[in-house]
């Protein structure tokens, strides 16, 4: 009787799972016989690889909120961009190449209601805030209802009318991502697919994976669950595993059912049998495995969603005999703690199901159905019905032990690091213009103007422009990395430039909270660390301490480096701070293939993914580059009557201590201009072509400054500027 009715409700399910009830033998339930795997390969995780576009792939059906990589079902051709750019200043034109594509990702074959964060190549392409942090033109979610219509550009690629709607499929389209930050190809993307609006009940999944023929109640929920695999078995078998779900028949159909702990009935005595048409039988016999053929350790396999849905394992071991270790694939989202009990529980029901029974009974016992929870008289612990058969005029019942009510494992289980991006908006682009002295050994022709460019958390680069006389706006590339920007609290006092400035503190507050300052010692300050343009002076700093959220302490300074100390006293309370980091500064004049003269004025606007319209710096160049610094060590010595005047010429082509020698020259030649001041009066005016001058006596008496006091300026003339001066009042 029970076998027929088990092959009607095989034929009505129809497919894999269909015929495998209806060839059961010995009307046998478990899931260990009715879903037991194909050969020896394993089942994998497979919703976190790369997305495929291989014919016949089948989509998952996704449950609650799960990450998956999903299936490329079209695609254009990339679409190339050509642009041609100057090199700089006499290097001729190059030609650069940029491409998009446009294509689209099947996520879910049942509906969904929402895509949150993108990842491409592991890093975040879109922010749980539905922000994007690579360029593109469009981007458009199909929900996967039955009503659903075909995207508009897949209209336009393949005609109207001929374009596929994909209904009951969630998909993605992508219009012309930009593929610069990924190697000019198409990245690797997974999805946070939010399918559901909260955990969804085991048996919904179990219904609609297998059509509405799989019921059941009271079975738990699921976070996130991906249903995927060529027929229902390969769907549902992952999670009937983990959770030791048995199967149960009835005039209902196939309903899974829990691990109970509690018995649904028990098997008295007075049911079993000692005799069969006359013939004396044992009414029960009990049998045992073997310890060694229990795992030793379980692992089970899971996602996290504490971990960006990262793959996390949980392993339990049991203490006893045995050398083999079982695995468990588990397409789910769970947390660790929840892993580690799953894992725990089924090594304890492996361990208990080695006890096994067979019953001979009357013909009450054809109540009992397959896959119910009994406890039998005489007998400790709880036994589930696996088989239940008419035979030779009893009932055979086959029976397994079943772990009982028992202690959950303690909490603590660890689901390992993970290196995460911020999730943040790209927010607004601050820019920042200067012009620097050479940083680097070798002799300037043009001036050195940098742009730096930073933002919140979340900002990554942003697009820079040179802006014409007329407002017409030249590419100049884009912005290096986030640079570290910020102002300056209170004015930075004056003080020395030929020691390290212990007395002087610079307080300031830095663009946004995560950018932070580090100290350094005297072999990275030789090194050139902590280099920091603060107004127009470079300074260097040792110590560097968090006084607030945003705000700095520095200490320890080396003052007017790079020739900058005539910039030492003219500092203000809220002037640019800007640390110079060459890897963070990008050059737009020679990206835009433009120069610039000593005193003309500059614009560049600059253009974020989170700019609603471009931000714009302005400066008057200068050309620290290109003029020479000051002398130093002026002297003056009273001589035959006169003043002689020596001093020790500077060079923009290096700022290391030479061992004594001179340093480069770096101009087309040595000469210096002299100035003798009476306060604003021009007494005296030379120029001499090496490190000395002397004010003559008869020079003094043209002049008319005998016991006089003066101000004599020396400066040298370079190549392309005359730089600042040196002075040192005289007495004549």
């Amino acid at each position: 009787m029970a076998t027929m009715v088990l092959t009607a409700v095989g034929r009505a399910l129809g497919g894999p799972i269909g015929g495998a009830i209806g060839a059961l033998v010995g009307n046998a339930f478990d899931h260990a016989v009715l879903f037991r795997p194909k050969g020896r390969e394993g089942r994998r995780l497979a919703e976190l690889q790369v997305q495929t576009s291989t014919y016949g792939t089948q989509v998952p059906k996704i449950f609650g909120t799960m990450r998956v990589a999903g299936t490329v079902i079209w695609a254009t051709d990339l679409k190339e961009t050509r642009k041609k750019e100057s090199a700089g200043k006499g290097r001729g034109r190059v030609t650069t190449y940029s491409y998009s594509a446009s294509f689209a990702v099947a996520l879910s074959a049942r509906p969904i209601r929402a895509i949150r964060r993108i990842w491409a190549d592991g890093n975040l392409l879109r922010g749980a805030a539905g922000d994007f942090k690579t360029e593109l033109s469009a981007f458009r979610v199909h929900h996967g209802g039955e009503g659903q219509a075909a995207d508009p550009l897949i209209s336009s690629a393949v005609g109207a009318g001929q374009a596929p709607a994909h209904r009951g499929i969630a998909y993605v389209l992508f219009e012309d991502l930009a593929l610069a930050d990924y190697g000019n190809r198409i990245p690797s993307l997974t999805f946070e697919v939010e399918a559901d609006a909260g955990p969804v009940p085991m048996e919904q999944v179990a219904r609609e994976a297998s059509g509405g023929l799989l019921g059941g109640s009271g079975l738990g929920l699921v976070a996130g669950y991906a249903a995927g695999g060529p027929d229902v078995r390969e769907a549902l078998m992952p999670m009937i595993e983990a959770r030791g779900l048995a199967l149960a028949g009835g005039e209902a159909g196939l309903r899974l059912v829990a691990a109970a702990e509690a018995a649904d009935g028990e098997i008295g005595a007075g049911g079993l049998l000692a005799r069969v048409n006359g013939r004396g039988v044992d009414p029960q016999q009990r049998s045992g495995g073997a310890a060694d053929g229990v795992p030793v350790a379980l692992s089970l396999r899971h996602y996290d969603a504490a971990r960006d849905y990262q793959t996390g394992v949980q392993r339990v071991v049991r203490a006893g005999a045995g050398r083999q270790e079982q695995g468990i694939d588990l397409p789910e989202a769970m947390s660790a703690d929840a892993a580690r009990a799953l894992a725990a529980a089924r090594l304890h029901a492996a361990w208990s199901g080695r006890a096994r029974m067979e019953l001979r009974c009357g013909w009450e016992a054809l109540a009992q159905e397959p896959g119910e929870i009994v406890t039998v008289a005489g007998v400790p612990g709880l036994w589930r019905i696996e088989e239940r058969e008419w035979e030779a005029m009893a009932v055979r019942l086959s029976l397994r032990r079943v772990p009982g009510a028992g202690g959950a494992m303690p909490p603590g289980a660890s689901g390992g690091a993970i290196v995460r991006q911020v999730d943040a908006p790209h927010g607004a682009t601050s820019l920042m213009l200067a012009d620097l002295p050479p940083l680097r050994e070798g002799v300037a022709s043009a001036p050195l103007i940098v742009a730096a460019a930073s933002g919140g958390a979340g900002w990554r680069s942003a697009a820079l422009f040179v802006m014409g006389a007329s407002g017409e706006a030249v590419p100049a590339g884009r912005s290096a990395g986030r640079a570290v920007m910020g102002v300056t609290d209170a004015a930075l006092a004056p003080g020395s430039v030929t020691l390290v400035d212990r007395r002087a503190v610079l307080d300031v507050t830095l663009l946004a909270e995560d950018i932070a300052l580090s100290p350094a010692d005297e072999a990275m300050l030789g090194q050139g660390r902590n280099l920091c343009l603060v107004g127009r002076e470079l300074i260097q700093f040792e110590s560097a301490v968090r006084t607030g959220t945003r705000q700095w302490r520095l200490t320890g300074l080396r003052r007017g480096l790079r020739g900058t100390e005539w910039a030492c006293g003219a500092h203000e309370a809220g002037e640019p701070f800007l640390p110079v980091e060459e890897e963070r500064l990008a050059d737009p004049l020679g990206f835009a293939g433009q120069s610039v003269e000593p005193g003309a004025a500059l614009r560049v606007a600059a253009l974020g993914l989170g700019d609603v319209e471009p931000v714009e710096a302005v400066m008057t160049v200068a050309g620290e580059a290109l003029i020479p610094p000051a002398p130093v060590h002026l002297t003056a010595r009273a001589e035959s009557g006169g003043v002689a005047l020596r001093w020790v010429r500077r060079s923009r082509a290096g700022w290391r201590w030479s061992s004594g020698s001179d340093v480069p020259l770096a101009e087309e030649a040595e000469r210096y201009a002299v100035r003798l001041m009476d306060g604003a009066r021009l007494v005296r005016a030379a120029e001499t072509a090496v490190p000395a001058w002397t004010y003559d006596t008869a020079a003094i008496a043209a002049d008319g400054s005998a016991g006089a006091a003066l101000t004599v300026e020396v400066a040298q003339i370079g190549t392309h500027a005359t730089g600042r001066a040196a002075r040192i009042a005289i007495t004549v």
